[in-house]
Order: structure tokens, then sequence, then C-alpha cells
């Protein structure tokens, strides 16, 4: 489906990825190795060159399955042309409570990037991460279903935490891609204070520049848009996207059938950004637009993800074959602009039901 010709520049690196990214985070536990080198050999088939991992994947994270994802990843790309191939993957930082990943990493210091990178690189069976991404801030931010920023969160018993600075870990990835381990070096779940200020410092000091920001990106949720895009622009960086589907409500399912099989219902509290109150209300009216289309909801929201000017790659999960194929399909739909008006329309009536 996709070829050299449609892959599409990181930032200002020689890297070039596929429109769409085979995302894992369900590869060892909710599918086995066998479903994983399914999926990894069919995205190769249609020409996607572009795999998103994480060192705590699968999700959730448990200590029982922690790290399974990379080690399903290595015993895939010792079958392939690695050079072929752009692998991502994210050191997992201080922010949420993981005690069984390098003793619960208490910030994102030089011990903790190196541990992290070291152990991807064992697991993975491979010499370079092309793309090493932080997985959420060293700092107080909101996350995850938080949308408010509170200052409070910089302290503990009310004295200032000593968050690592944004300088030190730019250091240690410099370190790092001089040995050759790291290529290029990302951000992920970031606002827009972050990406500017990594990069004023790294300008300043001479230290490897961000060349891409993955965060949330969906029918509902385009937070993205309200600062981060035009930073993109401006500073020429790579927007990868993710949950796209909004953790599978996109597809319909949980309206129709709140009981349904999936994510949000196998691991509950786990989905706390989708428990909003606007969020069954926007997924409403998108489905009546999506059935006015004669498209399914899963194709509208995907459509949309897909046809974005700053989405240089939009990350897609599936747990079957044939989620994966649909959703791989889907890229070949395009929305015209008046459908895309209307998608708007209903936005701003119900804008980012989940933050």
């Amino acid at each position: 489906m996709f070829n050299k010709k449609d892959y599409r520049k990181v930032g200002q690196t020689d890297l070039k990825i596929s429109p769409v990214t085979l995302g894992t985070m369900t590869f060892g536990d909710q599918n086995s190795a066998k479903d994983a080198f399914m999926q990894l050999d069919y995205a190769r088939s249609q020409g996607i060159n572009s795999f998103d991992v994480a060192e705590m994947y699968p999700v959730p994270p448990k200590a029982e399955t922690c790290n399974a994802t990379e080690l399903i990843m290595g015993d895939w790309i010792g079958r392939q042309n690695r050079e072929e191939l752009v692998i991502s993957t994210k050191v997992a930082g201080p922010r949420r409570s993981i005690d069984w990943i390098r003793g619960g990493p208490k910030s994102l210091d030089e011990n903790n990037i190196t541990q992290a990178v070291d152990g991807s690189l064992k697991r993975m069976k491979t010499d370079y991460i092309d793309l090493l991404y932080l997985h959420w801030p060293e700092r107080n931010v909101p996350m995850f279903g938080q949308y408010k920023f509170d200052p409070k969160d910089d302290f503990y018993n009310n004295k200032k935490i000593n968050w690592v600075s944004i300088e030190s870990q730019l250091t240690c990835i410099e370190s790092l891609v001089k040995e050759g381990k790291v290529r290029y070096f990302a951000l992920s779940n970031e606002l827009p204070w972050g990406v500017m200020e990594f990069t004023r410092i790294a300008r300043a000091q001479g230290l490897p520049l961000i060349c891409a920001v993955q965060n949330s990106y969906s029918l509902i949720n385009r937070i993205v848009e309200l600062g981060l895009t035009e930073i993109f622009f401006r500073e020429d960086l790579a927007f990868l996207a993710y949950s796209p589907l909004g953790f599978g409500h996109l597809t319909g399912k949980y309206l129709k059938d709140p009981k349904s099989l999936g994510r949000a219902n196998l691991f509950p509290g786990y989905a706390k950004r989708y428990d909003k109150p606007g969020v069954n209300r926007a997924i409403k009216s998108y489905l009546k637009l999506a059935e006015d289309l004669d498209l399914s909801l899963t194709e509208l929201a995907l459509s949309f993800v897909y046809s974005q000017w700053f989405v240089k790659s939009t990350i897609i999960g599936a747990t079957t074959m044939e989620q994966l194929k649909q959703n791989i399909s889907v890229y070949k739909t395009k929305l015209p602009e008046d459908i895309i008006n209307r998608i708007d329309q209903i936005h701003l009536e119900v804008m980012n039901p989940a933050p």
C-alpha cells in the first residue's frame, strides 16, 4: 500500500517514515507473540516501516508483563533488514508510580536514561534506537486525563521538588547519540512550554534538538491544535498522533454497548481520559455524521487524523488482524473540505471532551 514515495521526513533528520506507524502496546498481554508477528509481518507487507514501542509496554503496565513488548520486537527485528525499519522506544520517567522499572525511576537523570536505553537495546537485540522518546515530562505537568496545571504539585511536604533539569536530560541524550546507541531524540506527552524549552536550551548549549513530538490526537482530543501545531510548523518538528480512535471509543462500540469487550472495560480505571461528561455527546454527533456519509465511525475518525497537515504519521494499534487491516485501509478514504467543516462545527460545540 505504501511505498518510499509516501514516506515523510521526520523533522530535520534523515529519517523517513510511513504515514501509518504500527503501535505495539498490546503485544505481550492482549496479543501473544504469534499474534504480534502476524501484525508486524502484515504491516511490513503494506509498506509500513515505522514501529512504536516503549520499555513499559504492554499497557496497562504490570510487573509481570513489563518489557514483554520489547522482547517480542527483538525476536521479530532479528528476522528483518534492520536498516529498513524505524524503531522508536520510550524511557519511562518518575511522574507515574511504576516500581518495577529500575526500582521505580526517581528521575530522568543520566543513570536512569542510560539504563533504560541499554535495557531496550538488549531486549530488542539491536545496536541502535532510531527515535528515542522521553515518555512523559520529568517535571510537574497535567497528564493522561488531567487538564489543569497545579503549581502545588511542584512541592512535596512544603519543599520545592528539584526536577532534573532539561539541560541535564539533553546532555545525557547527547552522550547516547555520540555512542551510536540513539540516532534521534523526541518528546511524548509534552506541552508547548516543554517543547520550546527543550528547543531553546538545545540551541543555546549546542545539544541535540528534538525532531518529533508524540501526543494523543483524535476527534475528541485536539488539544495539540491549541499551541503546538504552530510550533511544529515554525520549528520543523514532526508530529506523531497516538490514540486516533480514543481508546476504542471512536469505533462507537461503547456508545452502543457500554459493556463491550475492549481495553476500557478490560482494564477498569485506565481510561479516565474518556470518562468525561462530553465524550458520549461528541461521539453521538460524530456517529450521526458518519452515518450520513455512509461511513463507519472508525473510518471517519481515522481519516480525519490521517488528513491533518501536521500529522507526519498516525500510530494505530489493534488486537485482531481484521482491525489492523481495516485501520490501514482507511488511509485511502479522503474527506472533502465540506466534511472537515462539519467535523469542525461539532468540535466547536463539544470541544476536546477527552483532554
